[in-house]
This record gives structure tokens, sequence and C-alpha cells, in this order.
């Protein structure tokens, strides 16, 4: 089971959002696909969160309208950079809503669920109750001004709206008055034991989510709410609660759950849902930013002991830290960072996948910039793999008539090549177990490495002068590194490695090949179709790409006003 954090939908993503979860965990999906594994990979739309009510006071339409676009849209998009959902769907999806109401319940009736009158802030200028994300002002924790309602991103550590100082209503920017008002809770602190045992006792969860959520539980949890007083949202189910609605850091965890039974309800298999939520040798893998790590190694470890149901926990919870523009945090309103759709009107989307992935953000804040664009396609992708690929079936296309060549007597630096390629691919699947897909990703490139550099030293351009057989072993030993590149970079840039295999004139698509391909030979005679070059290099310095940019940004507004 394979999931990502579900993206607010009130904006298109950036690339520091798309990187820190959707394509992380794509790669993953990839992977393990590649592996023979049953892989199922869901996630969807947030449309209920707080920042999409704010949005759509801002633009003055309902949410629904906000969220049907946007979501529309984000899906679309997600397709373009090649995503590989088994199910990206909504938390409108009236599958999810049954799902959270019926769930919700039955923590209720297992006494989880808790009335408290509590204060809350409200905005006399709005006329408006201010949960969450309404609400923004100083963190008590750390002192940072930018805090919200629900979480300081700072820190790290979760707030409720009346724990801000000098909190300001997030839509007029007024000072808000506080009012008493009953609501339903769920009793965190009940659980802290078993939450407790599971995050000692689960030796997959990296470091950063163990120790960060063992310093919350060593602080003592608190209740937390589980409604709130606006519409937009899904009805709470609880008697008495009619006029409210389930808080959103409650329903898009269980959302994952949800679009699992969405999923195979759809390939009218309705049960099945249970073998990747119940079956104990199923393994639930989650990928996030690491402002998101308490909701999914504490909220919803908790939300599922709840239920007193065999639900398996989260086998591991994979952060990532930020990513940086220019040295800066990503902002719409100060125009700076690429989103997702600008991104697409720049370059293909295997160029934004292997340039942000190879600076994936795993131990540390990294920075994404023009520069690293440019070298990562310019050196890796064009000179270094598509340069190899390119000379290697070129040559086998004119010296030995597009069929690859039969060997023969092979020498130790063959050999010794086919061992070092080997090597390579397993040094890739080694790290791609582990989740260090920079890593992995390094390994997978280096091949082509490996390959332009044993091109060189054997010099097929002269030995098929000197010794034909010679420069045909030097081929058909490229041509097995070729077959090789296709399979592992498969992950992570798609649409290059589906057309590197129909270069190759190999069945079917790559995407529905398994990983042990690689150490299948490709095979003498087989033939191959023309060589085309598989990338173009980036042209331009940052200042035009730059304008390139924002000739791209202003094209998209006038789409979407239009």
């Amino acid at each position: 089971m394979v999931t990502s954090a579900w993206p607010y939908i009130n904006y298109v993503p950036h690339l520091g959002n798309i990187v820190s979860s959707i394509l992380s965990a794509d790669v993953v999906a990839r992977y393990y696909r590649l592996k023979g594994h049953d892989v199922v990979y869901v996630t969807g739309s947030d449309e209920h969160g707080t920042p999409i009510e704010i949005e759509a006071v801002r633009l003055n339409i309902p949410p629904k309208q906000l969220t049907d676009r946007n979501h529309a849209q984000v899906s679309d998009l997600f397709q373009r950079w090649g995503i590989a959902f088994s199910n990206y769907t909504r938390t409108e999806n009236p599958v999810h809503k049954e799902f959270v109401r019926n769930f919700l319940l039955k923590i209720y009736e297992n006494g989880y669920i808790f009335t408290q009158e509590s204060e809350q802030l409200y905005c006399p200028k709005c006329d408006r109750f201010l949960p969450d994300r309404f609400v923004e002002g100083t963190c008590p924790h750390c002192g940072d001004t930018g805090a919200r309602g629900d979480q300081c991103d700072a820190c790290g550590k979760l707030l409720e709206p009346t724990n801000l100082l000098e909190p300001r209503c997030a839509i007029c920017n007024s000072a808000p008055i506080v009012e008493t008002r009953k609501h339903w809770y769920f009793d965190l602190p009940k659980l802290s034991e078993k939450l407790r045992d599971y995050i000692q006792n689960n030796e997959q969860l990296p470091d950063n989510a163990r120790n960060f959520t063992l310093n919350i539980l060593k602080d003592g949890l608190k209740p937390r709410p589980v409604t709130r007083d606006n519409k937009w949202g899904i009805p709470s189910p609880f008697p008495g609660s009619e006029d409210k609605t389930i808080y959103v850091w409650v329903e898009a965890v269980l959302g994952y759950i949800s679009a699992t039974v969405q999923y195979f309800k759809r390939l009218g298999q309705e049960e099945r849902w249970k073998e990747y939520w119940f079956d104990k040798e199923a393994k639930t893998l989650y990928f996030i930013g690491k402002d998101n790590i308490p909701f999914h190694t504490m909220i919803l470890p908790a939300l599922l002991l709840a239920t007193h149901e065999p639900y398996n926990l989260p086998w591991t919870v994979h952060s990532t830290e930020f990513l940086m523009f220019d040295g800066q945090a990503f902002s719409k309103s100060r125009r700076i960072g690429i989103w997702i759709d600008e991104a697409l009107e720049l370059f293909p989307a295997d160029y934004w996948r292997y340039s942000l992935l190879s600076i994936r953000p795993e131990v540390k804040d990294t920075n994404f910039s023009w520069t690293t664009l440019v070298e990562k396609v310019n050196s890796d992708l064009n000179d270094t793999l598509g340069n190899f690929v390119h000379r290697t079936l070129t040559f086998i296309n004119k010296q030995f008539s597009s069929a690859v060549p039969q060997p023969s007597s092979l020498d130790e630096k063959d050999k010794a090549i086919l061992e070092e390629a080997k090597e390579i691919v397993n040094k890739t699947s080694e790290c791609l177990e582990q989740f260090k897909l920079q890593e992995a990703l390094r390994y997978a490139i280096s091949l082509s490495h490996l390959g332009n550099r044993y091109f060189n030293e054997k010099e097929p351009w002269k030995t098929i002068k000197t010794d034909r057989q010679e420069s045909a072993n030097t081929l058909y030993v490229a041509a097995q590194i070729v077959k090789q590149l296709a399979i592992i970079l498969e992950p992570f840039i798609p649409f290059t490695t589906e057309k590197l295999w129909a270069l190759l004139n190999l069945p079917g698509s790559v995407h529905e090949q398994k990983w042990n391909e690689t150490e299948k030979e490709l095979p003498p005679d087989h033939k191959i179709n023309k060589a085309k070059p598989l990338f173009s290099k980036i042209e331009g310095t940052e200042e035009e790409l730059q304008a390139k940019l924002e000739e791209a940004r202003a094209k998209l507004k006038k789409l979407s006003n239009t």
C-alpha cells in the first residue's frame, strides 16, 4: 500500500509539494510493481480544509465550485507528470464521506469521543467562527509569527486556534473575540501508551519520524476536536452534532482507507481493500513532507487503534525536508518558485522529475534553481544518458544493420563491465528498498557513465575496421546496458524509458516489465529501431529562463480567466 499526503487544492501544487510526497511515492510504487509486488497507490484532493474556504471567500465563489475546478485541473496535471496512481480521488467523493462517518461512529461507540465546552475564536467582522487555518498568529512555543491555528510549521507543534498569541483573522486580518461552543473531541490521551509502544517497536520508522513523535508523546497528548462550526465539509455523524462538520485533520488521513475501498469497489472486488489494511503481510508506506509527520505517526495510528479492529498501522512514514527556490521559500503571492502547471509549459515532465529527484531533500532543506535544472538536464540526461544510448543504437543501426551483434569470446574487460553493471542495478534496488531515492537515482544514472567509459575505452569505431568481432562484442555489451537502463530508470523518468523501450523494439510497455528483466540478455540478431535523440539541451541564461517562466505564467493566467 503506497500513499502520499493528500494535496490541498486551493492552489496548484508547486515543485516542493510534488517532490515531497506525490513524486516520491510514485517512484516507490513503480519500483515495487517492477519487483513483482501487488501495489496499490492512492491519494486524492483534500477539498475540505480551511485553505479552500479562505480561497473561496476571497474569490467570492462557493467552495465546491473552486474544488471541482481545481480537482479536475490537478488530476490532469498529475497525469501529465506521469504519476501512476491506482486511484486519485477526492474528499467530496460519496465513498469517502460515508466511510468517514461510519468510521467515526465506530470509535464514538468505543468510547473515544466525548463532548466538551470549548473556547473558540469568532470574527465579528466576517461573522464566522475561525477554525485552524482561518486564524493566524504567533506560536506560543517558538515565537514564529506565521503560525496557523492547527500547527506551527516553524517548530512542528500541533496547536489550537486559542493557543496563538496575538491571533488575527486570516480573511480580514482583524482581531477575533472568544466565544464558548460545544464540540466533540477525540480522546487522544487514552491511546498514549499504545502509540508509544507502536512508535518504539516499529523499526521501519525513520529516526526523524520516531524522535519527533516521541517528543510529542513526552510532552503529553491532549484531546483533539473532531467537529467544527463550518458548513463546508462532511456532516458530523454524532448524535446532537447535526450543525457541525468533521475537522479536516481527521477525515484527510482516513482518506487513505476510503480511497482503497473506492478503488476495489470500482473493480467489482469490494472486499479486497481489507487485504491491504488487515492482512499482516501487507505493508503500508507513507510519503509526506516533514510538516505532516504527527498526523501520520500519531493521529492516524490513534484513529486506527480506536476502532478495536486489526488495522495495519503505518509500516513506515518517510518525510522530506523542504525544497527551497533560489534560497527562498515558495510563495505564490511573491512569485517565488515554479508551480507544476508552469513547469510543463517550459520543459517535458521527465526533465523536472529527474532534476527534482536528484536533489530530493531527504536529510536537510535543499535548493532548486535554474542552474540546477540546466545542469541536470544538459549534463546528466543529454550528455551522459542520452549520449550513451544514442551512440550505441546508432552504431548498431549503421554497422550491424540494426541487429544486436552476435558476441564471441568476450574478453576480461567485457565480462568485468557486465558484472559492474549488475552491481549497479543491485545497488539501485538496495537504495530504493531503503527509500533513499536520491542515492538510487545516482546509482542508476552512473550506469550510463559506466557505458560511456566502456565505449570510449573499447573504441568500436576503430575496431570495426581492424577486428569486426571485437567491435561486435563491444556493441553487444553496450546494448545490454541500454536495456538495463530502460528498466532501472523507469520509476524516475517513465516517459523517456517508454521511448527507449520502443527504440529497442521490445514487446509491450516498459511499465509492464519486471526488475529481473535486467538479468536477461537482449538476444543477438534482435532488431532494434532507428535511433532518435531522447533529450535536447536547455538553452538560455537564468534571466532568460525566468522570463520564459513569466510568459508561461501569464499564458496560464489568461487561460484561467477565460
